[in-house]
């Protein structure tokens, strides 16, 4: 078999897999019919979705599939930025001391599903909302900028976001 066509079949098998694993969360159901339909129709949605679910050009395991104890961690990390930037927020809305601008800068991050987390993260951290992505690069409005330089910029907006997402998916 070659590799692109095993590299389809792979994509397809998690494809299903994944789908057959949302049906069986959503249903919470062990009938047998509910098990029967469920992977009928995941490997039917698999087979017509599955190179929307996980690109061709994502040939890498780590590219989709993180390392779970990073990943947790990225999450923990996540939550206390959210607080901090939320006393941030308060305290400069409070002063009077905001300066919205739109920045654009640039992610080191190769695989799309980190860019993509990259960018929630940046969204769901008040006094930032990501714009625009477009494939490495970022636009985001940031509510209490300092700088106007774009690398600059990026370094604080990201933060420690896209090194803690580099060793979540490499």
């Amino acid at each position: 078999m070659r590799a692109a066509r095993a590299w389809r079949v792979i994509r397809f098998g998690i494809t299903s897999i994944a789908l057959y694993a949302v049906w069986l969360l959503f249903t919470a159901s062990l009938d047998a019919f509910s098990l029967i339909t469920g992977a009928v129709g995941s490997v039917a949605i698999g087979a017509l979705t599955h190179d929307v679910f996980i690109a061709e050009h994502e040939a890498s395991y780590r590219s989709f599939m993180p390392n779970p104890f990073l990943l947790v961690a990225f999450l923990v990390f996540l939550i206390y930025s959210m607080y901090l930037s939320s006393i941030q927020m308060l305290v400069a809305l409070v002063r009077g001391h905001a300066s919205p601008r739109v920045v654009h800068f640039r992610t080191r991050l190769k695989s799309d599903l980190a860019r993509m987390v990259l960018s929630n993260a940046i969204t769901f951290t008040p006094g930032t909302i990501t714009l625009d992505l477009d494939d490495d690069h970022l636009t985001v409005h940031w509510f209490l900028a300092t700088t106007r330089h774009s690398r600059a910029a990026g370094e604080i907006v990201k933060g420690r976001f896209e090194g803690y997402l580099r060793r979540v998916w490499s």
